[in-house]
């Protein structure tokens, strides 16, 4: 019997989850430069200092628009409901690798959720205190304690942010037959019914 494949993800949206994770590659790595003067080698991947210093806030701002693409149209799909909180319950579960304990849920999981809200806080936050210390262009509208708070938060939030696609990552890898969603976009039968019941009973008709 033929494999049946469900269309999880358009060309549109995988080409915009990849233009992201190359930006967030991009602003990452001209970020980590200037975190600790032990990583400052990362400079020479942009042409020196100065350029790395110029290009890391245009760098940033582009992941935000192209995420913000992403949010608007994925954030209603990521409303927690109440199977989230079933779901966060057994947990301890989907670690042990006992999917079966695991209740059924829609086209995203609480932890797939709970990421996507963690990112979208996190780049909020990072746009916001990275124009505050934006050099030559807005730092210079605030007072210089607002600047040195927003640099840590703006760090702390960058932080947070690499977590959360650690996280991402290592749970498409995870949950093998998941990065073929991002890849080529659909998946199989087999598992939309084993990971995502309510997503594949809306997209077949099958109870």
């Amino acid at each position: 019997m033929a494999t049946r494949f469900l269309q999880r993800y358009s060309d549109s949206e995988r080409m915009n989850h990849w233009f992201i994770a190359l930006l967030f590659f991009l602003a990452a790595l001209s970020g980590l430069a200037f975190f600790h003067p032990s990583l400052f080698f990362f400079s020479g991947l942009f042409g020196g200092g100065v350029w790395t210093r110029i290009l890391h806030p245009f760098f940033g701002v582009a992941m935000v628009l192209a995420f913000a693409v992403m949010f608007f149209r994925l954030w209603r799909q990521n409303v927690l409901v109440p199977v989230d909180r079933e779901w966060v319950a057994h947990s301890a579960d989907m670690l042990r690798g006992n999917k079966a304990a695991m209740p059924p849920v829609g086209k995203y999981n609480a932890g797939q959720k709970g990421v996507f809200w963690l990112m979208s806080v996190c780049l909020l936050l990072l746009l916001v205190t990275g124009f505050m210390f934006w050099q030559p262009w807005f730092a210079n509208a605030f007072p210089i304690l607002l600047r040195r708070i927003a640099v840590l938060v703006h760090a702390a939030s960058a932080f947070a942010l690499v977590l959360g696609v650690i996280m991402h990552v290592y749970a498409a890898i995870w949950v093998k037959g998941t990065v073929r969603a991002m890849t080529r976009g659909t998946v199989t039968e087999g598992w939309a019914r084993q990971n995502h019941a309510l997503w594949h009973r809306e997209m077949t008709g099958k109870q």
